[in-house]
Order: C-alpha cells, then sequence, then structure tokens
C-alpha cells in the first residue's frame, strides 16, 4: 500500500517510535514534583522544550506545548485576541487558512468582533499588499498559514509579518505543513504548528508566543504551560514530536530536493496521461512533497475509491468526499475545477517506484469513474467534447415556440426557454459533476454565440461550471436566479 497522504497525517518516524518507547519508563511521573522521578520527567520536558524553541526560532520560555495543533491555534487566537480587547476585536485572516483558524476567528467575529477574509490568486496565495490593506486601527490580530495545506502554496509570511509590524498588529502562522521543511521566516508574534504533519505523534502540538505579544489566557486558570494550555502533558509524546522533529530537519534539504522532483514528475504528467485534467496550486514557491490536481467529468469519492483499490492512499477536496456536501473552502476561493480532485503529498521515503506505479493506475481509474457517470468522451481544449457512446443524450424540445415555453424540463432534460432560443439542462437534485456533465452533452447543440443555462441547487456547480467554460474556452455569462436553485448561463464561442 502506498500512502500519499502525508499532509493529513505523517507516518510515525522511526526516531519518534524509538524516543517513545525509551521516554515511557523516565516521563510518566509529575514534573512539577521534587523528588527524583518528577525531577527526570521535568529533565525529560525541558530538554524538549529547549529542542523545540531551537527548530521553531524561538525562546524555549515562548513556546508551550498543547494538546493537538487545533488547540494551539484556537488558543493562540483567542489569547491574542483577548490581550488586546482595547485595540478592537477585528482580525484579519486569508480565505484558505486552515479550518481550525477560520473556525476560531469566525467565532470571535460571532461573539462582538469583526473579520476580514483576504482574497487569494488561482495560485491560492494572498498579495502582501492586499493584506497589508486590509489592516484597521482596530485590528487586533492577523493570521496567514505558512503554506496551503490543499494546494502546497507557500505564503508571503516575511512580508505580511512586516506589513503587521508597521501598524503594530501581531502575526499568528500556523506552520502545521511547513514546520518540518524549517522555520518559518520573518517576524511574526505567534506560531502554532503539529507534530503528526511531520512524523511525531498524534496529540502533540506548540503555541509559541513571543515577548513583548498582549496575551491574555482564557478560561480557568492552570499552572502548567504558563497557563496557556491547561492540563498534564504527554511528556513522552513530546519527547517523542521533538525527537521527530529534529531528525526531519536533519534530512529536510536533501528530502526536499528528492520529493520535488517527485512532485514536478506528476505535475507534469497527469495532464499528459489524463485529459481534461487541471493541476492547481503554485508552481514553484510550494511545498516540496504535495500536489493537487482535479479531473473534469469525475466523482471525487469514486475516484478515490478506484485509487484505493489499487493501493494508493490520497485525499480530495471536491464536495462528494465532503459531509456537508460544499466544495473545499480553499478551492472555492482559488476559483478552480473541484471536480476529481486528488492531493497527493509524499511522505519521507518514498520512492521514484511507487509515483511511477500511481501514474500507471491514474489513467485506468479516472477512466473508469467517467464511464459509471456516462461523462462525454475527452475533447481538445476550446473544443466540445463528444458525448459517450453510452451516455444516453438529453432530449431537446424546439428552439422556439410555445411549445417549447410551456414544457416542463423533466432531470437531465434539455428544453429551449422562450425565443431566444436558449438551451436550459436542469440538474436540480443532482450533484456534481453531473450538472457539469449534462452541460457538455448539450453544447455541440448551441450554436456559436448560443446560450445553454444549467439549473442547479448544488454548491459545487457555482464553482465547476465557470471551471468548465476556463477549461473548453467558452463565456461564462453568469449567474441568475430561478424558481428552483440557480441558473448558470453559458455562452458558446467556438
Amino acid at each position: 500500500m502506498s500512502y500519499f497522504d502525508s499532509a493529513s497525517s505523517a507516518p510515525l518516524h522511526p526516531v519518534a517510535r524509538r524516543a517513545l518507547q525509551a521516554s515511557l519508563d523516565e516521563g510518566w511521573a509529575d514534573p512539577a514534583r521534587l523528588y527524583r522521578e518528577g525531577r527526570r520527567a521535568a529533565l525529560l520536558l525541558d530538554a524538549a522544550r529547549e529542542a523545540a524553541a531551537e527548530a521553531v526560532g524561538c525562546r524555549a520560555d515562548e513556546l508551550v506545548f498543547t494538546p493537538s495543533g487545533t488547540h494551539a491555534v484556537h488558543a493562540g487566537i483567542s489569547g491574542a485576541l483577548a490581550g488586546r480587547r482595547r485595540v478592537g476585536g477585528h482580525a484579519v485572516v486569508s480565505a484558505v487558512e486552515h479550518s481550525s483558524v477560520l473556525h476560531a476567528a469566525r467565532a470571535a467575529a460571532d461573539a462582538g468582533g469583526s473579520l476580514t477574509e483576504v482574497p487569494v490568486d488561482r495560485y491560492g496565495a494572498v498579495a502582501a499588499g492586499a493584506y497589508g490593506e486590509a489592516l484597521r486601527a482596530d485590528t487586533a490580530l492577523a493570521c496567514l498559514q505558512s503554506a496551503n495545506h490543499e494546494v502546497g502554496t507557500v505564503q508571503p509570511v516575511a512580508e505580511v509579518a512586516e506589513a503587521c509590524r508597521e501598524r503594530g498588529v501581531p502575526l499568528l502562522v500556523d506552520a502545521a505543513q511547513s514546520l518540518g521543511w524549517g522555520r518559518v521566516a520573518g517576524s511574526w508574534s505567534l506560531l502554532a504548528a503539529s507534530a503528526h504533519k511531520w512524523g511525531g505523534p498524534a496529540g502533540v502540538g506548540l503555541l509559541a508566543v513571543r515577548k513583548g505579544v498582549r496575551y491574555a489566557v482564557r478560561g480557568p486558570a492552570d499552572e502548567r504551560e504558563s497557563g496557556r494550555s491547561p492540563g498534564f502533558v504527554n511528556i513522552p509524546a513530546v519527547v517523542a514530536a521533538v525527537a521527530s522533529l529534529r531528525a526531519v530537519r536533519e534530512e529536510a534539504e536533501t528530502e526536499a530536493r528528492r520529493l520535488s522532483e517527485l512532485v514536478d514528475l506528476v505535475r507534469a504528467r497527469v495532464p499528459e496521461l489524463v485529459p481534461d485534467v487541471e493541476v492547481v496550486g503554485a508552481p514553484v514557491a510550494r511545498l516540496p512533497h504535495l500536489v493537487t490536481f482535479s479531473c473534469l467529468y469525475v466523482d471525487g469519492e469514486a475516484l478515490l475509491h478506484e485509487l484505493d483499490r489499487a493501493d494508493f492512499s490520497v485525499s480530495s477536496g471536491s464536495s462528494c468526499t465532503s459531509d456537508t456536501l460544499a466544495p473545499s473552502h480553499v478551492l472555492r476561493a482559488m476559483g478552480v475545477l473541484s471536480e476529481g480532485n486528488v492531493r497527493v503529498s509524499l511522505p519521507y521515503g518514498t520512492g521514484r517506484a511507487d509515483v511511477e506505479r500511481f501514474l500507471a493506475v491514474l489513467p485506468g481509474a479516472v477512466a473508469a469513474v467517467r464511464a459509471r457517470l456516462a461523462a462525454p468522451a475527452a475533447a481538445a481544449a476550446g473544443r466540445t467534447p463528444e458525448p459517450a457512446a453510452a451516455a444516453p443524450e438529453p432530449a431537446a424540445a424546439p428552439s422556439s415556440g410555445p411549445e417549447a415555453a410551456a414544457a416542463p424540463p423533466e432531470s437531465g432534460e434539455a428544453v429551449a426557454s422562450g425565443p431566444a432560443g436558449e438551451l436550459v439542462v436542469d440538474a436540480l437534485g443532482r450533484r456534481c459533476p453531473v450538472p457539469v456533465i449534462e452541460l457538455a452533452k448539450v453544447f455541440g447543440r448551441v450554436p456559436v454565440g448560443g446560450k445553454v443555462a444549467v439549473l442547479s441547487d448544488d454548491e459545487a456547480a457555482r464553482l465547476d461550471i465557470p471551471a468548465w467554460c476556463g477549461m473548453r474556452g467558452q463565456e461564462y455569462v453568469g449567474e441568475r436566479p430561478a424558481d428552483r436553485g440557480v441558473a448558470y448561463v453559458v455562452r458558446r464561442l467556438s
């Protein structure tokens, strides 16, 4: 089985396993006690804190251990906002932050604060200038990830940190995805990370708060971890987490170069092997081990199951893989295709043979899913795809006349809508990629200059129909309200 989802959780590093087993015998006692066992536990915890602080680039007394990376993010945001409540309750985040950041920031806004989400470009990157413009006199905190967890794009943290410093606003950096590869550059104020992202055990996070940053602990007081993370510290897990961080850092330069070459191979070969694919995220300013692409006319969950049967573990941001049936907020903010989305994130030690085998399996997996969905045959960019032989075509009503206007649309059936001859495809109650598939099936019937309106109540259609237009060289006219759902209008240009 080839595990290609280290961005979710990396396999436990061998060094972490050995450190965990060794520290179980020495790190079980209360480090606050003065007897021998307590002193041994305290020595282990202090040494781990010193090593973690060196890896982060802060002082040891600025860093605390938390029960998770999410806990570190929540504590950092709530504490920083509380510490600067006299300044105001405004927070600034990027639109592609991890959900832990967005949830905490939105909860603070719902409690009486306010929030600005800075948009990103199609690579998923914020512009430092736009981020600086979002800062206000009442801005209490800014948050920016060091690198995106879904598409790998590296953010301009140093430039944003400088803009925040000039305005006197602390910057919290979510460094969960990047800390294993190196320190975060710039004059950040707070930093959060999670050990299971770099090969440490789950259940260990860290939070660094620089000296001079106003910070007020929220919730009941606790004497441990400077009061910022209540409860008894899992010392063996902390020791293992820091040991693995040091180990991956020692290998980081070599592994980054090697894995980046494998990711470049995937980025180059997938569009050659699989028709109608969009590779997303920054091609250069990105994490070395992560690549994301989306496949037109593909159900993401079905594709993940196909790859799982072929012994590949990957993840997806497609709406069909989400409990909410909504596309990834990252892909939505980028304005890119979300259908058939696949994120490949290679763990340390991944070999070229595994990647080559993935590239050999992928085309068949995509073709199998498209066949089950009766998707249109692949077409060259800018050309209208021909319907697949097995696909039942929707019936089109006459292009004009009272019968056309009066005919009630059946699900998946195209009908004329008034004298303008606009075709209407009823995809209500059907989930992407079906609305886009139905659009593609009838598009060849529309004359150049003609329009198709797709009726859909699937949120993913709002993202994927414009993306289809971009991939096909057609014009996305926009959306308009419908009796049910939304009508997404496309004009044929060629």
